[in-house]
């Protein structure tokens, strides 16, 4: 298992851009269901952190890189232990660019013990966010939610 870790993480620094960051945590952005942002909310109480991606595109708007950054920034500035990942909404875009989320949930071990990663998917969870399942199940063990 842990070769199979070490491929991964060589092959997600392959395809990551490159990224020049300054640490700042920000509140968490909660959005509407109908829109098509990318958006977080933390649950303090709870200690989980509910991730709804609908794009994974970096054409307009807050790269997919700046947002996982930020939001893997505040649920560790909140001690956060689960992560709950909805992938319903993603309809298209570049699977490399879901690197840094991937990347981020491998590197916090809480996220990988039983019960600390879920993940949403429905009938219409399109390519970039199969990918991302996919890789999820085989490295971090989520409980799959299916709606």
């Amino acid at each position: 298992m842990r070769r199979n870790r070490v491929g991964l993480i060589l092959l997600a620094l392959g395809c990551a851009e490159p990224t020049a960051s300054s640490p700042r945590p920000a509140a968490p952005t909660i959005v509407g269901v109908g829109q098509k942002k990318n958006s977080y909310s933390i649950n303090a109480a709870d200690g989980v952190v509910y991730v709804r991606l609908a794009r994974v595109r970096g054409e307009d708007g807050e790269p997919i890189r700046a947002f996982m950054q930020r939001m893997f920034e505040s649920a560790d500035s909140a001690g956060a232990r689960r992560l709950v990942i909805d992938l319903r909404s993603i309809s298209g875009g570049d699977a490399r660019l879901l690197v840094p989320l991937i990347k981020g949930i491998l590197a916090r071990d809480r996220f990988e013990q039983n019960g600390g990663l879920s993940l949403v998917v429905g009938p219409h969870s399109f390519s970039p966010g199969q990918h991302a399942a996919t890789l999820l199940q085989r490295y971090a063990h989520p409980t799959f939610v299916r709606n």
